[in-house]
């Protein structure tokens, strides 16, 4: 397959070696975007706009950097017990905490993906909302909080697809409470992430089957953020590698296959062009201190409906500070997306390792995140306590909730 590339010239000449054209401007001009379709109508509107800028260029290409990558079981389906549908995964720093389809029931592993156990009681118990039921939930999502901005360290907050519900589980699970209610029209809660650095003032963020993305601070005060107008869910915030797009949050929307850079100030920018990457899924980037001689580090996906798979940091040693896209529906479909200032590049991964039935939530385990999720000692000394006393059907097929 040749290049996939778009340009925009001053001269308002498209080489377009697609079906649609995007037109993207730079950061510094409005968020106009257009269809090749309706190309002839936007001319007129096109060449004022183009009187601003000497050059635009913008382009995405089809490469050849990615390499291969090996995954290997993480968590087996075995120890999951009769529901091994997996959906989230995440590292809380002492543990990892995942869920799985339509079960309102989360579950922890150790840090080498065994001990699993159940995790806190069902989403929503002890709270105003009530039990979340497994029949409604669908897809359980979760992230771990990083000890920023006034967040604890390495506690879970999780949403479902049954509602705009946020809920608090301390690192432990001991407790459970409601943090944050999502605005009315909302949509459901797809993906819950917190800016690992001070984009978004090491806030949590999190998207919805509406395409709105929240911003929301340790206080559960809710702002958006951004609309998109369609399901969004899979995002990361990009690396310095990715020059005057660093510190923009990169998301996905699988329905359309699209990717969108949000800047901090609630710019959208959809990255090459609408359905560029199909049923996209998971959005990380490759950490710029990724450290393959740890063992601990590397990306951790859930490969529905089986299991958890892992694959070393040494995968990705060539290839830091890029953005590494998941397909939900392509099997072992990932892309390396490689940003050089000017053009971003896509290049498939293949497999050599284990093959993926279905990508869903996945994150990389880095140096940065094992420091900021792993709890005090006095946490852990209460963990410690607690286990101590303690005594040691069908799945649908899963869709979005609408």
């Amino acid at each position: 397959m040749g290049p996939s590339t778009w340009r925009l010239h001053t001269t308002g000449k498209f080489d377009c070696a697609r079906g649609d054209l995007v037109y993207t401007p730079n950061k510094s001009e409005p968020d106009w975007e257009f269809s090749a379709r309706a190309l002839e109508g936007a001319l007129p509107i096109m060449k004022k706009h183009l009187l601003w800028a000497a050059v635009l260029t913008s382009a995405v290409s089809i490469g050849a950097r990615a390499g291969t990558v090996d995954f290997t079981t993480f968590v087996s389906g075995a120890s999951l017990g009769s529901n091994t549908s997996t959906i989230g995964f995440s590292y809380a720093g002492n543990e990892f905490v995942g869920s799985l389809y339509y079960d309102n029931q989360l579950y922890s592993t150790n840090l080498s993906g065994g001990g699993v156990a159940a995790f806190g009681t069902p989403l929503g118990t002890g709270t105003v909302p009530g039990v979340q039921a497994s029949a409604s939930v669908a897809e359980v999502v979760l992230g771990a909080s990083l000890g920023q901005a006034g967040f604890p360290t390495g506690d879970i907050y999780a949403g479902s697809g049954e509602d705009g519900y946020i809920f608090h589980y301390t690192n432990n699970g001991s407790s459970q409470t409601l943090f944050a209610t999502l605005p009315g029209g909302s949509g459901q809660v797809r993906q819950i992430f917190f800016d690992p650095g001070s984009s978004f003032g090491g806030n949590m963020l999190v998207t919805t089957t509406a395409g709105n993305i929240y911003e929301i601070n340790s206080s559960g005060t809710v702002t958006l953020l951004a609309s998109v107008g369609e399901d969004t869910e899979g995002m990361d915030i990009a690396t310095t590698a990715w020059g005057g797009f660093a510190g923009d949050l990169l998301v996905s929307s699988e329905g359309s296959g699209t990717l969108r850079l949000i800047s901090p100030g609630g710019v959208v920018t959809v990255l090459g062009s609408v359905g560029e990457f199909p049923d996209a899924e998971t959005v990380s980037f490759v950490p710029l201190n990724l450290n393959a001689s740890d063992p601990l580090q590397g990306f951790y996906v859930a490969n529905y409906p089986l299991n958890v798979q892992f694959a070393a940091a040494s995968n990705f040693t060539s290839l830091l500070g890029d953005a590494v896209i998941t397909s939900e529906t392509g099997g072992s479909l990932m892309w390396d997306v490689h940003y050089d200032g000017s053009i971003f590049t896509v290049t498939p991964f293949s497999f050599t390792g284990n093959q993926i039935s279905q990508f869903e939530d996945g994150e990389f385990v880095t140096g940065q995140r094992e420091i900021e999720t792993t709890p005090e000692p006095s946490t852990l000394l209460l963990l410690g306590s607690a286990l101590l006393g303690l005594g040691l059907g069908h799945i649908r097929k899963r869709k979005i909730a609408s």
